[in-house]
């Protein structure tokens, strides 16, 4: 009778059920949402399969209970699988890339699962049929999945529903740190609700926090009574050896997530392993990947991509080049000396967007420089020309920067190219150098001039420590959508 239900450490779990708080729920609709689409997904890949083969006369389709097969069994066993593979782990939802690996992982295991079943049944089907409905469902499904995701970030960043209501531990300084982090990405889904300190702080101090602050509180108390169904741990908070693990015991079966922040930060996942030594977690962080294949494709790409985008945007390039000439006698491109791979002087090439006297003018405008950085903005640069303004709103005029990604000067992506100067490259901002600036970025895809110097340096390293060719693929998917909303362009 009490089968279903167990006492660990004193507290009472169910081996079927768990009771998560009512704030938590948000996950619930969700992936009945995704479980919709994938079985519409799987459907549709099936019915692509029949209407692309059947046109071509293909055979292998007459077999008996297609219909069946096709549109009920087939996207069933995708759901089963999806599952398997954790594709509804609300851990996993709504960031990161680990989401979509699972339903490819999926798509690997139902084709596996479908030429198993004909090899065991002897049915013979046409295996470009079974490889076309296979791939159209994985295909329809992540596209489907990445618009339930736009519409979760929407949900998460407009309305401030579908959050994990977060409780902080640590000292001050370091749950302040994770509080900064977490809320700078709203779709990251983390709502930090209130902050437990591990140490004193004066009341001065903690009035000017932006959440309610406690101390001297049993935890799992303080968690109900704000509401929240996530602990995160900052920093140092968990130095104290068994205290992490006892925490973890207590919140065994109370459906509040335990998670901890440690204090190495801007490093992505692929970098970091976990190596377990007699109990005791190692966090083992390997070298950035600055050479080898990796980098030797990056590099062939680049040049490839470069090469042909010039040849396709000449007859724009052309258009652009008239324009400028109308609106400003001079020079339709512009040069500039930028710092480049290891300090490397070059000059970068860029449509002319000012008019030419512009240097000239400069003095006058230096007080009103909207930037806090090396670079001067302004958002109403009476400098810049009426064709200039547009150019810049929608980025044509970095596309001779094509030049420089063929000469091996720039790649594609990278960190954003700088003014040349004495001292613009001191300290941490120095590893930018450690790799080719580019005519996109993660500085680019995340708010371009809008960003503060400080933040445009942390994202820049962040590139320069985890990139990859898939993160560059990311990125440049990102700047499609960037450069159409005009965000941060002036």
């Amino acid at each position: 009778m009490n089968g279903a239900r167990k006492k660990y450490n004193g507290v009472t779990r169910s081996v079927w059920m768990r009771t998560r708080p009512r704030l938590a729920r948000w996950h619930r609709p969700y992936i009945l949402i995704l479980i919709v689409l994938d079985y519409a997904a799987a459907a549709l890949g099936s019915y692509t399969a029949v209407t692309w083969w059947e046109t071509r006369a293909s055979t292998g389709l007459n077999v008996p209970f297609f219909a069946e097969i096709a549109y009920v069994a087939l996207p069933l066993c995708w759901l089963i699988l999806l599952w398997g593979n954790g594709a509804y782990d609300r851990r996993r939802l709504g960031i990161g890339a680990d989401e979509f690996k699972r339903v490819v992982r999926a798509g690997v295991a139902v084709l596996a699962t479908v030429s198993v079943a004909a090899f065991g049944f002897r049915v013979l089907l046409s295996r470009w049929s079974v490889l076309t409905a296979v791939l159209g469902a994985l295909i329809y499904m992540l596209i489907l999945r990445g618009l339930a995701r736009r519409a979760l970030h929407f949900v998460r960043r407009r309305i401030r529903h579908a959050n994990h209501r977060t409780l902080l531990v640590g000292t001050l300084q370091e749950t302040l740190y994770v509080y900064k982090i977490v809320t700078r990405s709203p779709a990251a889904g983390l709502q930090p609700v209130a902050i437990h300190l591990t140490d004193g702080v004066s009341a001065a101090r903690r009035a000017q926090v932006p959440i309610p602050v406690y101390t001297n509180r049993n935890i799992i108390g303080l968690v109900h009574e704000v509401g929240a169904d996530t602990i995160a741990i900052c920093g140092s908070a968990n130095s104290e050896p068994g205290k992490l693990r006892e925490l973890a015991w207590e919140l065994e079966g109370s459906g509040v997530d335990l998670v901890v922040a440690p204090q190495i930060t801007d490093i992505a996942g692929p970098r970091v392993h976990i190596r377990p030594i007699e109990g005791l977690p190692l966090l083992h962080v390997e070298e950035p990947t600055l050479s080898g294949v990796s980098l030797l494709a990056k590099n062939a790409m680049d040049r490839i991509c470069a090469i042909l985008g010039v040849i396709a945007l000449l007859p724009i390039f052309a258009i652009i080049g008239l324009a400028i000439k109308i609106t400003d006698p001079g020079p339709i491109f512009f040069r500039q000396k930028r710092i480049g791979h290891e300090g490397r002087l070059f000059r970068v090439w860029k449509f002319r967007t000012m008019y030419t006297d512009a240097e000239e003018r400069l003095a006058t405008l230096v007080d009103l420089n909207e930037s806090d950085g090396l670079l001067f903005k302004m958002k109403d640069d009476p400098r810049v020309t009426p064709i200039g303004r547009f150019l810049r709103a929608s980025s044509l005029d970095e596309l001779p920067q094509l030049i420089n990604v063929i000469l091996g000067e720039m790649s594609l992506v990278g960190p954003r190219p700088l003014p040349a100067g004495d001292d613009d490259f001191e300290g941490p901002a120095r590893r930018r150098l450690l790799v080719r600036p580019g005519m996109t970025g993660l500085w680019q895809v995340s708010g371009r001039s809008d960003t503060t110097w400080e933040e445009a340096v942390r994202l820049d390293l962040y590139y320069v420590d985890n990139w990859s060719l898939a993160y560059d693929l990311a990125i440049l998917w990102r700047t499609v959508g960037v450069v159409f909303a005009r965000k941060g362009a002036y």
